[in-house]
């Protein structure tokens, strides 16, 4: 009988270690952004730089455990502003359930072996993920409390993973890597802004100012659409020949293009009615059309 309550104490115990490991690194969105890492890679290999099986897992793994520490210091610094909101109250650190130097170890020994990790691919590689992880520790995390630009902080962290998985590929850092950037850059604000909007009431409760003008209004719609179309310009710029090996063909430009307004049909969606429930829907299209969009930007690399 003890034998039987030990086990069942020990299975639950590592369930919860298991549980609280995900939910500190936040593992449904550390392997969304991984996946733009893993997408960048495989659009970035070419014969002069081979596919290589070996830095795609480090890539996985290092980008994971990088995304992770950005997530385990921003709840180590927030802990006391996740306990006023619905959605975060319940979070490891502010629920009790983990101590807040258990935390910092973890967050510390995540940044560590994914630095090392990703050094080990090339150096490169890990300054963009060490840039990544200080700028969205140390100033977008402070900045969310104080100014809406947090946001614009935040989309420079934010689009840095879909361009980290070229220079992982290749070594280098030019109008390839900064185009995948300057999608995924301008894609960070209607998705972010969407989320802010219908979060706005849970938000406010912890002092986060999220809408550029603070308000669910038609200006914030505005520049949600604004920003979107911005979006749209610079995910067809690989079809104008001007990005180097970047480049899709036409029919990839139509898909991308018709992607593109389907989400500004919901970013009108939103202005017209400014409901949370429309908020909500366009922050569902943003999540899709990123990954939509590079799903035909690798197929179409191995289709032509």
């Amino acid at each position: 009988m003890k034998a039987a309550l030990s086990t069942t104490a020990n299975n639950f115990s590592l369930k919860s270690i298991y549980v609280d490991f995900r939910e500190i690194t936040k593992a449904r969105l550390a392997i969304s952004v991984v996946f733009s890492s893993v997408a960048g890679y495989l659009l970035g290999f070419d014969d002069s730089n081979p596919f290589s099986w070996n830095i795609l897992i480090m890539l996985f793994i290092g980008g994971y455990c990088m995304v992770g520490a950005s997530n385990a210091f921003n709840q180590i610094i927030e802990k006391d502003l996740d306990v006023l909101m619905d959605r975060t109250k319940n979070r490891p650190v502010p629920a009790g359930r983990m101590s807040v130097n258990t935390a910092f170890v973890i967050a510390c020994l995540l940044t560590v072996v994914g630095l090392a990790i990703l050094y080990s691919i090339n150096p490169k590689t890990a300054m963009f993920g060490a840039i990544s992880i200080f700028l969205y520790t140390s100033i977008y995390t402070p900045l969310k409390t104080k100014t809406p630009l947090s946001v614009f902080v935040g989309a420079f962290p934010g689009a840095i993973p879909f361009m980290l998985g070229w220079v992982a590929a290749t070594n280098e850092f030019g109008i390839e890597a900064g185009t995948l950037f300057l999608i995924q850059f301008f894609w960070q604000f209607p998705h972010f802004w969407a989320i802010g909007w219908f979060l706005f009431d849970d938000y406010k409760k912890a002092g986060f100012f999220m809408l550029p003008t603070g308000k669910k209004d038609k200006s914030t719609a505005t520049q949600i659409i604004l920003y979107t179309i911005w979006l749209i310009v610079a995910s067809l710029l690989p079809s104008l020949g001007y990005t180097g090996r970047l480049f899709i063909t036409p029919y990839a430009a139509v898909a991308v293009f018709l992607l593109g307004i389907w989400m500004l049909v919901y970013a009108f969606k939103l202005y017209n009615s400014r409901e949370a429930k429309a908020a909500r829907t366009l922050m569902l299209v943003s999540v899709s059309y990123i990954t939509l969009l590079q799903i035909i930007y690798i197929a179409d690399k191995f289709l032509r």
